[in-house]
């Protein structure tokens, strides 16, 4: 990892700014943002623009620019999304050392808290316009949510990098293993286009001119119910009374099939494996030991391992799983002997 991206400081993002034709105040605000740098800068006209400096390795320039033309397809059918700002040169991607940056007008407004009926029925009619572009056209360099990129891929770093303790190592193996299977089985006649890809409350803002989208830094090809279910996550009763009320709205502009629903909860349990994976990949950045101590230790595997495990349970006790899903016989429980608790202990 570049360390030059560790340690950018104001003068290197003003220097940034200026040569890319803009006339910065001095005023520089660090951002809330892990997986990139992001600041507010004040110009010399009053206004504010977020630079956002890409973490280096991880998107090249072909992958960021197709986020950069969806959102712009987006905003020119009025969508209201955070579009990037262009330069003077006519583009929205510069570099600096070998770090891309992309400035944004700032949005203002608040984070989203809970729900209520009216707001659920505006995100699913916005969203499933978001889906009718996403739909429009085809990722020529983005990835696809497959079990592979979101399982196979991450369960490859951890294992190589040894992250994963000796004694979880095995059942988060197969756990793993088998929620990707498991998906791609329940996804195989699923549509997939370009959508949002991590469309959870945190990347909402609600201002004076209502709902917008944020953060498309995870875009990707995938399904539909990607970003319905990070909307809408819970699975009690109520959240899904709310799922209901968000998809009655979408379907006004685009058409849902309820047996699209089933992958959720592979989604879900896709999403532990690739958090997981992505603190991992970015373990060297200081940034990230001070802001998850717990990660690595066998308390935090422990864990990991038995939402896996709880996650496939919980599928395969699903009632409308569809045919095809072969359910595993529970293996009878065996009596735990020292070995079990002292994996290094001696025969």
């Amino acid at each position: 990892m570049n360390n030059f991206f560790y340690n950018l400081t104001p003068d290197v993002i003003l220097k940034a700014l200026e040569e890319s034709g803009f006339e910065p105040t001095g005023h520089c605000m660090a951002l809330n943002s892990f997986e990139n740098r992001v600041y507010d800068c004040k110009l010399e006209d009053g206004s504010h623009v977020v630079g956002k400096f890409y973490r280096p390795g991880r998107w090249n320039r072909e992958q960021i620019q197709e986020e950069h033309d969806f959102l712009l397809q987006l905003k020119d059918d009025e969508i209201p999304v955070c579009a990037p700002v262009f330069f003077p040169d006519g583009g929205t991607i510069h570099q600096i050392e070998n770090i891309y940056y992309a400035l944004w007008p700032r949005t203002g407004g608040r984070a989203g808290d809970e729900l209520s009926d009216d707001a659920l029925e505006i995100l699913g009619r916005l969203l499933a316009r978001i889906h009718n572009m996403g739909s429009s056209k085809q990722c020529a360099h983005r990835i696809e949510l497959t079990g592979e990129t979101y399982g196979i891929e991450s369960l490859r770093f951890l294992e190589e990098h040894d992250f994963l303790p000796p004694q979880y190592r095995e059942r988060y193996h197969n756990a793993v293993h088998e929620i990707s299977e498991l998906y791609e089985t329940l996804r195989s006649d699923v549509p997939f286009h370009r959508i949002h890809g991590d469309c959870h409350l945190g990347n909402l803002l609600y201002g004076n001119e209502g709902w917008f989208f944020l953060d498309f830094d995870d875009f990707l090809t995938g399904p539909a119910v990607q970003d319905v279910w990070m909307l809408v996550p819970a699975r009690d009763t109520e959240g899904l009374r709310q799922r209901e009320v968000f998809l009655n709205a979408y379907r006004l502009f685009r058409d849902f099939d309820s047996s699209w629903l089933r992958l959720i909860e592979p989604l879900r349990a896709l999403r532990f494996i690739r958090y997981a994976a992505w603190i991992a990949r970015r373990w060297s950045d200081p940034a990230f030991p001070a802001a998850f101590p717990h990660f690595g230790t066998t308390e935090y595997w422990e864990k990991e391992t038995m939402d896996l495990e709880d996650q496939l349970n919980f599928i395969y006790n699903t009632k409308d799983l569809p045919a095809g899903v072969k359910v595993p016989e529970k293996e009878e429980e065996q009596e735990l002997t020292n070995k079990d608790y002292f994996w290094d202990m001696e025969e």
